[in-house]
């Protein structure tokens, strides 16, 4: 029986699960690509580039979709059952809560590992891919697209305009190439008509131009005379390279050093040599100030004594006139030095600690994100329960705003992280540690059939509260008339 109760509870899981878990997916992707719409339009990308930009989109995604499906396929499963009153003829048999769960439990822990493998190995390679593929698309020009009346200049030293396009794409009229050969002045094409081709290979642009003129300042900057050349044509050809609208191939190894996109065990060996590099950053500072403040070592030297207790006037009886003014030019000059040092170690301790600090927001984040799976569950599968309301409803409506709580204490967890108000293991684990409470209260709400979101449950509530106060009033008003 109780093998059959488990193949139940997983069978009524499993739908909801995948139904959830891909529109979560779609949702977060339609999200991702508004998001990067801007830079993907115009630039004349294929299929295939927009392809591997959208999957590798798509592997950062999982961790949001997952632990957002657990939470809305559990209540839903739990939901279900009580609405049918399933749960009820379970538990009046005998069974607990709990070990109803149990089959869902495990299956909870397998997607929080699938979470963390997936966090830990994949997404820092998609992100790898992801990041090299979006600067090329980022910092490509826009593909070749002459407009009537508009200058095009993405093409370098070039700006060109047409004053009409045919039907056919290929034929203009009234056509204007500035060319930008020297700093000495921009030299024109003009011409009435022509025909603009492209190469098979797209890396070149063939303008055919009939009827008009060249012009042409030759000469160097400064020179008091230059020649001016005007050249009329019949036919003129004039090609154009397209190379620098191409889209560039990044070796994604120069990413390969940012902490997104390494493992738990790259994260680990990344904290260890930034954590001696500041250390030693650090020392470098102290021992190049000891060098000069080498007195601090001495103890009850005349200068505790004497100069930090005297005056200035007391100071300078102290020095002989001859060597005031070079005392004074020392103590200036290794002030200074001791000041530079100090902002130029800081500087980089500064950018060693931040480094440090972004090394271990990635390292909890893994296994945060990964156990936060299992605690959307233990909230899901009691709320379920306890609403005992089948579909995308209720349900639905209920599971957003846990989401939303748990997306907003990671949101600002990280921010405070960011901001050095808190630890990165505080600040990345923060919506486990105010959602694990939430889950054992409505877990042991569950276990004994509370009646936390029932309507009758709150207006009987409701009634005593306005008897009381009826109570109190009638109370009041006698000791008042008794007096």
């Amino acid at each position: 029986m109780i093998k059959k109760l488990d193949k139940l509870i997983l069978k009524s899981f499993l739908g909801p699960f995948i139904v959830t878990f891909f529109i979560a997916f779609f949702v977060l992707m339609m999200q991702s690509l508004w998001k990067y719409i801007d830079d993907l339009v115009g630039k004349g990308l294929d299929f295939v580039t927009i392809g591997q930009f959208l999957w590798y989109v798509s592997a950062s995604l999982l961790t949001l979709a997952m632990p957002i499906a657990i939470l809305i396929s559990s209540i839903m499963t739990f939901g279900n059952l009580g609405e049918s009153f399933e749960l009820v003829a379970i538990k009046s048999s005998g069974i607990s809560l709990l070990r109803f769960m149990r089959p869902l439990m495990w299956v909870a822990v397998l997607l929080s590992g699938i979470t963390f493998l997936f966090a830990n190995y994949v997404i820092p390679y998609a992100q790898l891919k992801f990041v090299t593929l979006y600067n090329d698309i980022y910092y490509k020009k826009p593909a070749f697209d002459l407009k009537e009346g508009v200058f095009f200049t993405h093409i370098p030293t070039y700006a060109i305009k047409v004053g009409k396009k045919d039907a056919d794409g290929k034929t203009i009229h009234n056509v204007l190439i500035y060319e930008q050969s020297n700093s000495l002045q921009d030299n024109c094409i003009v011409a009435e008509t022509g025909v603009m081709t492209t190469s098979a290979d797209k890396k070149y642009l063939e303008f055919n131009l009939q009827n008009g003129y060249r012009y042409q300042e030759r000469g160097n900057y400064g020179d008091s005379a230059t020649e001016y050349i005007r050249l009329g044509f019949k036919t003129f050809k004039k090609i154009l390279d397209l190379s620098a609208l191409q889209k560039s191939n990044t070796p994604d190894s120069i990413y390969k050093s940012n902490f997104k996109m390494k493992s738990i065990r790259l994260l680990g060996e990344g904290l260890d040599s930034l954590t001696k590099v500041r250390d030693s950053l650090i020392k470098r500072m102290n021992n190049e100030i000891d060098a000069y403040v080498h007195y601090f070592a001495i103890k009850d030297s005349i200068w505790k004594k004497n100069i930090f207790t005297a005056k200035a006037d007391t100071i300078d009886n102290l020095l002989p006139d001859s060597a005031r003014l070079k005392v004074y030019e020392s103590a200036f000059n290794t002030a200074t030095f001791i000041r530079n040092s100090i902002i130029n170690n800081n500087t980089e301790i500064a950018n060693k600690k931040n480094d440090i600090k972004f090394h271990k927001l990635e390292w909890h984040r893994k296994f945060s994100l990964s156990l936060a799976c299992l605690v959307l569950f233990f909230i899901g599968a009691p709320l379920g329960s306890i609403i005992r309301k089948g579909g995308l409803g209720m349900p639905l409506v209920v599971a957003i705003i846990f989401f939303l709580i748990f997306h907003l204490l990671n949101m600002f967890g990280e921010k405070f992280v960011k901001e050095e108000i808190t630890s990165p293991f505080a600040g990345m684990w923060m919506a486990i540690f105010v959602l694990v409470p939430i889950g054992i209260f409505l877990t042991y709400k569950a276990m004994h059939d509370s009646q936390l979101f029932s309507k009758e449950f709150y207006n009987r509530v409701f009634k005593r509260f306005k008897l009381f106060l009826s109570t109190f009033r009638k109370e009041k008003d006698s000791l008042q008339t008794s007096k």
